[in-house]
């Protein structure tokens, strides 16, 4: 696709979702990407459903617009080539331990040696440093170790993992930050003009660093937070709220909102509990049920245009399915249409970075079957 990086070559040997979310972010934004797999099944991805045909939607919506080359890096055929398509490249990618890639002979003294322009970042669990860093992770693991999965949920309710793999999509949005800083970094004047440098990103730092305000609360009270369900800790009221028919989310951030908020619900806005935020955030569950006692007595589709109205933050709770079908997702482009190896049609989530120098098409090239481009590669090469 064309696009601002469109003069970036990433060789990417991740696998699975950290490292593949990134350079699909990278692809989306024009960098060329060649996905570099073992020869005996490729990314491990392409083995996990939903499948469509035959074919795993999984690794077709993360992998689409790459292409495809089958290397065995331990063999000396697949590793020549390996190293010819470094010469060419801007950006390497893994998600290996650590030690994996210094084993092969690929650490990154030896490779800023020998490609001082290239690029390396190594998404992992733990990073390349610290006691933990050579330990196998996945997605559950880091939302566990690393806090966020103890404030999610309801209280007193089983452990709750987050909905989605967050782990593995904080580290992939940030490698591509990482990326794109060291691209700029190679670009200006200064002592690392014209050099590449090495990016070091572990999933459990990225579950750290969304932890949000569950660190400022923990500061200042020297207390682990818990869950709150659906609720803020410390913005009130900011929550989900029960209708006639469905539950609807009000998010009214300060004194002004709230106090359209009860005139858009008929509400007295002159209760001395709910007078200011630290008020109404320590009698939360009564406001819960003052507003609720009203929200009650009509749909969903009755309240969200009177508070829409109102200029109150609120919306409905949308299943997948109307998410994507929303008209403002719609309008954002945010449903993009891209299709399998062999033709079949498949939706994926749109690029949310629109730039105003450059076309957000509402299609996406396909994912690559496993080896796919090796004949054009090589011819590339010379090889």
């Amino acid at each position: 696709m064309p696009g601002p990086l469109s003069d970036i070559l990433v060789i990417d040997l991740s696998r699975v979702l950290a490292g593949p979310y990134a350079t699909m972010v990278l692809a989306d934004l024009g960098a060329r990407v060649i996905k570099v797999e073992r020869p005996d099944g490729g990314d491990d991805a392409r083995a996990y459903g939903p499948f469509i045909g035959g074919h795993s939607a999984y690794f077709a919506s993360i992998n689409r617009g790459k292409q495809s080359i089958a290397l065995d890096l331990k063999a000396p055929d697949d590793r020549r080539i390996f190293e010819a398509l470094l010469e060419k490249a801007d950006v390497l990618v893994d998600n290996y331990r650590p030690g994996v890639m210094a084993r092969l002979g690929y650490g990154w003294e030896a490779l800023a040696a020998r490609y001082p322009r290239l690029i390396h970042a190594a998404t992992s669990g733990f990073g390349q440093t610290g006691p933990d860093s050579t330990k196998a992770a996945y997605d559950m693991v880091v939302q566990a170790m690393g806090g966020i999965m103890s404030v999610t949920g309801h209280p007193g309710g089983p452990p709750t993992r987050v909905g989605t793999s967050i782990g593995d999509i904080t580290a992939g949005l940030f490698t591509v930050i990482g990326i794109t800083t060291a691209l700029h970094d190679r670009g200006r004047t200064g002592p690392n003009h014209g050099r590449g440098q090495f990016v070091d990103v572990a999933m459990l730092d990225g579950q750290i660093a969304i932890l949000e305000n569950a660190i400022a609360r923990y500061a200042a009270t020297g207390e682990s937070p818990g869950p709150l369900g659906a609720r803020h800790p410390s913005i009130t009221p900011f929550a989900a709220y029960s209708c006639a028919d469905a539950p609807i989310v009000i998010a009214a951030g300060n004194d002004q909102l709230f106090a359209a908020l009860c005139g858009a619900l008929g509400l007295p806005g002159d209760d001395p509990r709910f007078a200011g935020n630290e008020a109404r955030t320590a009698h939360a569950e009564e406001l819960s049920a003052v507003l609720e006692a009203v929200l009650l007595t009509q749909p969903a589709a009755h309240w969200l245009p009177l508070l829409d109205a109102a200029g109150v933050p609120s919306g409905p709770l949308n299943t997948i399915g109307q998410a994507l079908a929303n008209p403002q997702v719609k309008a954002r482009n945010m449903v993009v249409h891209t299709s399998l190896p062999d033709g079949t049609p498949l939706i994926a989530a749109g690029n949310p970075i629109k730039l105003s120098a450059h076309a957000d098409p509402d299609t996406r090239p396909p994912a690559p079957d496993l080896d796919a481009d090796r004949a054009a590669i090589l011819k590339e090469l010379g090889l």
